[in-house]
């Protein structure tokens, strides 16, 4: 019997190989997915609820009243997108262009630098298919997939075996973790685990530089440079290499520039790519489809057909200068993420929050409108951390409208 199987939407790898068993559209057991894909999956319930000022109210009324909170304010921001389905972000993108909107959404103080990097080619790039067949170094830069993205290296990155890796790990890979501190991850990786200081990074990357041409490599924290050239000539060695980056690596540098500086050295020496360690199911499928649209991958701002974009259009600027009218919130919560003096403004203006979870911005939000969950109740598509398209189907029947759904409902209402 062909066995169904589904994707799980529950972090940036889209996990396409899991099995489900529901009944009476309750799921009862879900299997191959991590503790956080089988979380994310069970999440499901029942009936949708609609509130406006905290009442309970039908659909028609939030529609309603969350058309009419855009169309009046002169600067509405929408953010969020990055658990939303290709076809929700581009309707989110419409909806920005008809309602003069400012447009964001996480990457623009997390990874979105990088994936623009990936985007316009300025780093040399692979598949995680490409990672489980060929890969023998593999390097977790300020990254810990153990707790972020829990399948990763058994079925990626480190421990499968693959078309050209017979044997699987420590045999055919060496695992190296660069980190602050000696996460699960680094653990793993044993003897190949560097620990740095924090942001330090830039400091590390180019003494790795100095190592992988000769030259004996100094820190002003005086790092073993012993350990630093045995990291180099590993790194000499690989025949198909990768680093994957995290925040650890991105918050630590003030640019990208020490990062194309190494991938270029080592691509002299060796074969490398990079991945960024892609925290939400679809957060690079935001950056592509607004790259498409507009050139930018996000903190953009639409006005009289003309797009602009700049820091002042991230969410945290928009909110810390109080330029934004209005908030439209998709599938986040910004009242916990960010900053308590930069998300207090939300408290100032009228927020729609579309989530399927409750949240502290849903609980603090004009219009609260309960969607299904992409890849539970409702399908679509979306891109995989490292650029791959994948399209999924619901996990179970609902009547929950999903947030493409609910976004067409209210431009009509506009």
């Amino acid at each position: 019997m062909e066995k169904n199987y589904y994707v799980c939407t529950g972090c940036g790898l889209l996990c396409d190989d899991i099995e489900v068993e529901s009944e009476k559209n309750i799921v009862n057991k879900v299997y191959t997915a991590c503790r956080v894909g089988v979380a994310h999956i069970k999440e499901a319930k029942g009936e949708a609820n609609f509130r406006v000022d905290n009442k309970p109210v039908d659909e028609a009324t939030a529609i309603r009243e969350a058309a009419s909170i855009l169309k009046n304010a002169k600067n509405p921001l929408i953010f969020g997108l990055g658990t939303s389905t290709d076809e929700t972000q581009k309707l989110a993108i419409e909806l920005a262009r008809k309602t003069s909107a400012t447009l964001d959404d996480t990457s623009s103080f997390c990874l979105g630098p990088l994936v623009e990097a990936l985007i316009q080619d300025k780093v040399k790039t692979c598949t995680l298919d490409d990672i489980r067949n060929k890969a023998d170094v593999i390097i977790f830069w300020g990254a810990d997939p153990s707790d972020s993205h829990p399948r990763h290296l058994s079925k990626y990155s480190y421990f499968p075996r693959g078309s050209e890796k017979q044997r699987g790990w420590e045999e055919e890979r060496t695992a190296i973790a660069i980190d602050i501190r000696k996460s699960h991850t680094a653990k793993i990786c044993g003897n190949y685990f560097f620990q740095i200081p924090p942001e330090e990074d830039t400091e590390f990357i180019d003494a790795l530089i100095a190592a992988l041409s000769g030259k004996l490599p100094k820190t002003s924290y005086n790092y073993p440079p012993k350990k630093i050239l045995e990291l180099a000539n590993i790194l000499k060695g690989a025949k198909f290499g990768v680093i994957f980056a995290g925040l650890g690596l991105i918050y630590s540098l003030e640019n990208l520039e020490p990062v194309f500086r190494l991938m270029k050295a080592l691509n002299e020496k060796a074969n490398f790519h990079l991945i960024p360690m892609v925290g939400h199911y679809n957060m690079r499928g935001f950056n592509e489809n607004l790259f498409a649209e507009t050139g930018y991958v996000n903190s953009v701002k639409f006005e009289n057909g003309t797009v602009k974009h700049g820091p002042e259009y991230s969410v945290v600027e928009s909110l810390k200068a109080k330029t934004v009218d209005a908030a439209l919130i998709i599938g986040s919560d910004p009242l916990s993420s960010l900053p308590r003096s930069v998300s207090k403004n939300l408290l100032e203006i009228p927020v729609i929050s579309m989530d399927p979870c409750e949240t502290l911005t849903s609980k603090h939000a004009k219009v609260y409108i309960n969607t299904a969950i992409s890849g539970v109740e409702s399908g679509g598509s979306a891109t995989r951390m490292d650029g791959t398209k994948v399209n999924f189907k619901p996990v179970i029947e609902t009547a929950h409208l999903s947030d493409e759904a609910i976004l067409k409902k209210i431009m009509e209402a506009l």
